[in-house]
């Protein structure tokens, strides 16, 4: 039903691989680097493989663009996962009721900065609850299909509208899948991804393009730079023709048309007034999922 567009990588003939004597060595060796106190040293007689100094290196990147791109794409095999709907969205909108409870313990602060802060949550949490209902939706559509036609949801992992997404589908007793990034302010994944499909990303960039390899469509939903850097990389991957082309679904006209005035990019040129057509603007549900569906003539 949908085109695959996923790498296919052969792995290991099995799990017993991984426990051959010598593999076992190696990961004792790289153990009891990684508890050693001090500073990393060079060392010349480890293993290359369980070398983390060696690993770490700036000529090394390479490989560890290889390991990135290679660890979920074995984990999504292993898991029959080729067909993703990917939900982006900011991760500092909170639950209804969390917003709530924290509005009405300010009533009485006389804060007035922090108020107002509150019923900014209030309002933002509609985001949340659509997030929510959206992957619900999408996991009760996929657990009627066979397997070879699941759609799975997947978010960069993290908190807000992206923990929505994944909790609405982990309710409706569908896996998740949560690709996090590694940041300074230190972003947890959040207990609705399914733990055999949540994966740490150093590399924006091999993030990006796991978000992109498996996706069937994408939704954003209101959000900051990170949302605005994944919405623009995948328009601009449909647009130049170097990806499939796929739904990509704007949730919140109100927002949407305040961040991103299409027609004023086609006055000046800057597009063409046929790029408009590559985005959907919804802003219920139902009309979101209604556009999956009529891209891909998908029954109820």
């Amino acid at each position: 039903m949908f085109p695959q567009n996923a790498v296919k990588i052969v792995g290991m003939k099995s799990l017993n691989d991984l426990k051959s004597t010598a593999l076992m060595d190696a990961w004792a060796d790289l153990q009891s680097i990684a508890h050693a106190a001090g500073d990393l040293e060079p060392d010349s007689n480890r293993i290359a493989f369980a070398d983390p100094e060696f690993l770490l290196r700036r000529e090394v990147r390479g490989i560890r663009f290889q390991l990135e791109l290679l660890k979920p794409d074995l984990a999504f095999q292993a898991h029959h996962i080729e067909n993703t709907i990917v939900v982006f969205g900011s991760a500092r909108f909170k639950p209804a009721d969390v917003a709530a409870a924290d509005l009405a313990a300010l009533k009485d602060s006389g804060d007035a900065q922090a108020i107002k802060a509150a019923e900014r949550d209030v309002r933002n949490a509609a985001y949340y609850e659509a997030a929510r209902a959206f992957g619900h939706l999408v996991a009760t559509y996929s657990n009627r299909q066979p397997p070879a036609d699941q759609l799975y949801i997947c978010t960069g992992g993290g908190p807000g509208v992206m923990e929505a997404a994944n909790r609405g589908a982990s309710e409706a007793g569908a896996p998740t899948i949560g690709l996090n990034i590694t940041l300074p302010h230190e972003q947890h994944v959040n207990p609705y991804v399914t733990p055999a499909l949540q994966f740490q990303f150093h590399y924006f960039a091999l993030r990006k393009m796991h978000f992109m390899m498996r996706a069937k469509a994408m939704i954003a939903f209101p959000g900051g730079f990170g949302t605005l850097d994944e919405l623009f990389e995948v328009i601009t991957l449909v647009q130049t023709k170097k990806a499939t082309p796929v739904p990509i679904i704007l949730f919140g006209s109100d927002y949407w048309q305040r961040v991103l005035n299409l027609d004023w990019l086609v006055e000046e040129g800057t597009i063409s007034p046929e790029d408009r057509a590559l985005l959907v603007v919804v802003d219920d549900v139902a009309a979101a999922w209604q556009a999956i569906a009529h891209f891909y003539h998908l029954a109820d």
